[in-house]
């Protein structure tokens, strides 16, 4: 019904509009008595087969959904009845932010991806703390986290640290995105000498700490080998748990959509089905370099069981969705799961 009837229709508004709409619908469902629970039972695959231990954590199963999508913690215990075996909440930054003037979020359903130009729009960490500390779901989540727009990159360590010590008690492990391409230059501290300071400041920052969260970094799938094996190096030296691989791409060159709509657009992170050879590319190349030294989580371009399996042949521990979250529907996860059961993974 999905995709015969409700996506149509979605699609003739406005994509963030819709968004915002789908959100208030799912509070609103949820709120009636018994509908979280018919949730569970339609969208849910309970199999212990299906349960991961990764850098620590047991999750329920490998299928996540990745940042932007719960951008402010709004949402995270409805989209649990969904069936995620976890869900990760960000981009957040210390302080509210409007983000990039609208629109900002456009599709390609010739290419079944999206272009998002967002900007870290958010509320702040403290707004989502506030919703966090309501939290019902026992769903693992994810924080991840960002610089301000207006923050130079020099001083990036600080917003890091407020928003990482902010979210600490609230969240069970951390992706520290230093490579959205919608932040100025933020993607200027991927490079080897200012992201080894930044990681180094949150594993010692941890330590101060009573109980131990896994800190994640998410990369852009645009970096070349050289600066993937320096993402490896750094993994080794720094000891953080674990890499996101990947982000959104700002290549343009395996779309079929029209130029001219294209350029229309403009700037943006592209991601969807574009993407998904490329990430896993990224992963293999991790995976393989490191001899496996590092659990990764494999996002970009998961549509179905069988793009999952594909990352998880390439090295991923864990998947997330977001774009084909949209295409495909709420009944994804199931499908995947139920495909990663099937496959015997």
């Amino acid at each position: 019904m999905y995709k015969a009837i409700i996506r149509p229709l979605f699609f003739c508004f406005d994509p963030e509009k819709i968004h915002h709409f789908a959100f208030k619908s799912l509070k609103v469902l949820n709120a009636i008595p018994g509908f979280s629970r018919l949730s569970r039972v339609l969208y849910k695959v309970n199999d212990p087969r299906l349960k991961r231990t990764v850098f620590g954590l047991e999750f329920d199963n490998p299928v996540g959904l990745a940042a932007g999508f719960d951008k402010e913690a709004k949402l995270y215990d409805e989209l649990a009845n969904l069936g995620f075996g976890f869900i990760e909440i960000g981009t957040l930054t210390p302080k509210g932010q409007e983000g990039n003037p609208k629109p900002r979020l456009f599709r390609l359903p010739q290419d079944s991806a999206l272009v998002n130009r967002m900007g870290f729009n958010n509320e702040g960490v403290e707004a989502a703390v506030t919703r966090l500390k309501k939290r019902k779901t026992k769903v693992l989540i994810g924080g991840n986290i960002g610089k301000n727009k207006i923050t130079p990159n020099e001083l990036a360590n600080d917003d890091y640290y407020k928003a990482f010590n902010a979210l600490y008690e609230y969240v069970d492990y951390f992706a520290v995105n230093v490579s959205s391409p919608n932040t100025p230059n933020l993607r200027a501290l991927q490079d080897k000498e200012p992201l080894m300071a930044l990681l180094k400041m949150l594993k010692d920052e941890m330590a101060t700490k009573p109980n131990h969260k896994p800190i994640l970094l998410k990369i852009a799938p645009d970096l070349t080998d050289s600066q993937l094996d320096d993402i490896i190096a750094i993994v080794a030296e720094v000891k953080i748990e674990g890499i996101i691989a990947a982000n959104t791409t700002i290549d343009r060159s395996m779309l079929k959509s029209d130029k001219a709509e294209v350029d229309a657009i403009g700037a943006g992170g592209l991601s969807g089905k574009p993407v998904r050879a490329r990430s896993t590319e990224v992963i293999a190349y991790l995976h393989q370099k490191s001899n496996g030294a590092f659990p990764i989580i494999g996002v970009g371009g998961i549509y179905t069981a069988e793009d999952a399996i594909e990352k998880m042949k390439a090295g991923a521990s864990l998947v997330q969705v977001y774009s084909g979250f949209i295409y495909e529907g709420p009944s994804m996860v199931k499908k995947i799961c139920k495909g990663i059961l099937k496959a015997g993974l």
